[in-house]
């Protein structure tokens, strides 16, 4: 069952974050959802997912994206055209030169931390990452090479750097991170293991979604989001109303406005099933 936030008034625009969140845990879009999606397009109002995935692994919703076609990707660094096959068209870099900065701090406070680099182009990744069996393509050295002005594909903008440590919990390396290098960059987590997902100072779901939003003339409270994990949190906290799935880490519960039932369970669904009702009744 749901518990509904108080404040929902002629909401314009749904955000919802993919994994964990819209998607079953199979990465499946249920067929409640994908009928959810586009009624609510039907009625006027602008879906968008956000999510800390790369533009190349938006196969999955690509097909029930309607209107505007935009993706907010990796976590905010990227937006992409997914009616254009997932074209990236607006880019919030990571400074190579402030990468390095964060790979030395991180290695200093949690020796043992291996480094992968997500650019526009792929993902590269050092030795001892666990490995991206989706990026067979990727480049197997060490983070101060990939990073190197000089590298391969050095003319393409670094979206996230991705730090991984073998034996820490994964909320005690976000605040290990976030004390060692939360002044060079912005660290966020979404993986059940320690995986820290570190972009530009400022970038986020919520400052990308904000500046699309802007464009568009919508409000914060005409906003509708929904999350599962932390890289979610700033972006629940700056929509008008927003939702933790029933599967949601405990600080996303915290930080939501409201609680759904879980991804598996079409949580995003129900609610879009029930503002629409209230849309149609006359109650919003």
């Amino acid at each position: 069952m749901t518990s509904a936030p108080k404040n929902l008034t002629g909401p314009r625009l749904i955000a919802t974050d993919l994994d964990g969140t819209l998607l079953r845990d199979d990465k499946s879009v249920s067929d409640r959802t994908i009928a959810a999606l586009a009624a609510a397009e039907e009625a006027g109002i602008e879906v968008f997912f956000v999510t800390g995935r790369p533009a190349r692994w938006m196969d999955v919703v690509s097909a029930h994206v309607h209107g505007h076609g935009l993706a907010i990707c990796a976590n905010g660094a990227a937006v992409v055209d997914l009616h254009a096959g997932g074209r990236i068209i607006e880019v919030r870099a990571l400074e190579r030169a402030r990468a390095l900065e964060i790979v030395h701090a991180l290695r200093a406070a949690a020796p043992g931390t291996s480094f992968a680099v997500e650019l526009t182009t792929g993902i590269h990744y050092e030795p001892t990452y666990p490995p991206f069996f989706l990026d067979p393509g990727a480049t197997v050295a060490i983070a101060e090479k990939l990073l190197h002005e000089e590298s391969e594909g050095a003319g393409a903008p670094v979206l996230k750097l991705l730090a991984h440590h073998p034996e820490l919990a994964p909320d005690d390396f976000l605040t290990l991170g976030r004390t060692a290098a939360g002044d060079l960059g912005s660290i966020t987590r979404s993986s059940a293991t320690a995986l820290l997902e570190i972009s530009g100072l400022g970038v986020s779901k919520a400052s990308t979604l904000a500046l699309c939003c802007a464009e568009r003339g919508i409000a914060p409270e005409q906003v509708v989001a929904f999350g599962d994990m932390p890289n979610d949190l700033e972006m629940l906290s700056w929509a008008g109303t927003s939702y933790a799935m029933g599967n949601a880490h405990p600080d996303v519960v915290a930080a939501a406005s409201g609680r759904t039932v879980a991804n598996n369970e079409d949580g995003v669904a129900v609610v879009i099933e029930r503002i629409l009702a209230e849309c149609r009744d006359g109650r919003l």
